[in-house]
């Protein structure tokens, strides 16, 4: 194997292009590129939070007062859906999703990442789309289903414990279940049916977010990618020329290329907000439980 860099034209260097898939970096045994850029985002988030909090002041630096600023945000924003009590249990999950998938939605347009890897012929920052056997040395983590998947069951879980915890057993499978709005006598009884069956539902809808929340992340920074990689391959497409095709290939995903930046941050957003509403959802307690 050799690494691959560029065959066709500077105008692919900016671009990410790849299968849905996260193949094995070659020599690397069964660590996939999606999980390398991981463990990359991971250890930059770590060094500089490490690095803005090693030495906190009253009046702080630059980094000190950003990461406070950030922290502080995201705190009072899930505060505002899940309340005040459960708040403190659920936002170091939810501030670390949110912080993660930005970081790596953003660390996926870093020129390089998806364009350089393996392959049997050698150029310049760029894939041959003849080449078959290339090999991304670097993918986007969220564009991987297994990474977007498990980021979601590990809050499905989190999230089952806190209910639990908040609701119990029993205030779950009523919360479920059971006519809610202080319902009593032949009332009760007489929507417990409708009630029942709408909690079916409910408990199907459960076991379907994690799909939810993975695929949508994972389709939209698929989808990204994708399109970005169309946008700097259509001057080949219109067969208009190497030169041409190269100024194309760097003017014309320009425009695209911010708005994958603005649907990075809104997918966090997104996935976080959803996240946070689950919770709210199972923890809200009805007036007459007080």
């Amino acid at each position: 194997m050799q690494i691959q860099l560029i065959d066709q034209g500077f105008s692919h260097a900016i671009l990410a292009a790849g299968g849905i898939n996260a193949p094995h970096i070659p020599g690397l045994g069964s660590l996939s590129n999606s999980i390398l850029v991981a463990v990359i985002v991971t250890v930059a988030i770590l060094l500089f939070t490490r690095m803005a909090t090693r030495r906190m002041a009253l009046v702080p630096d630059g980094r000190q007062n950003f990461v406070e600023f950030v922290i502080e945000f995201l705190y009072g924003q899930v505060e505002e859906i899940v309340g005040e009590k459960i708040a403190p249990k659920v936002f170091p999950l939810l501030a670390t999703l949110f912080i993660f998938i930005l970081s790596a939605n953003w660390f996926g347009l870093i020129p390089g990442v998806g364009t350089i890897g393996f392959g049997e012929k050698i150029g310049f920052l760029t894939i041959d789309p003849h080449d078959h056997d290339f090999v991304p040395l670097l993918r986007p983590a969220t564009a991987d289903l297994n990474m977007t998947f498990a980021m979601a069951a590990v809050f499905m879980v989190v999230w089952l414990w806190i209910t639990i915890r908040e609701t119990g057993v029993i205030g779950f499978i009523k919360h479920t279940f059971a006519p809610k709005g202080g319902l009593t006598g032949i009332m009760w009884w007489g929507l417990l049916p409708i009630f029942m069956f709408v909690g079916v539902i409910e408990i199907i809808s459960i076991l379907f977010r994690p799909v939810s929340l993975s695929f949508r992340l994972l389709g939209n920074v698929y989808a990204g990618e994708t399109l970005l990689h169309s946008m700097g391959n259509i001057g080949e497409l219109m067969d208009l020329g190497p030169k041409l095709s190269a100024v194309l290939g760097v003017l014309v995903p320009l425009p695209f290329y911010f708005m994958e930046i603005l649907v990075g941050l809104i997918q966090a957003i997104v996935f976080t907000l959803l996240c946070a509403v689950y919770v709210q959802l199972s923890t809200a307690h009805d007036e007459d439980d007080h």
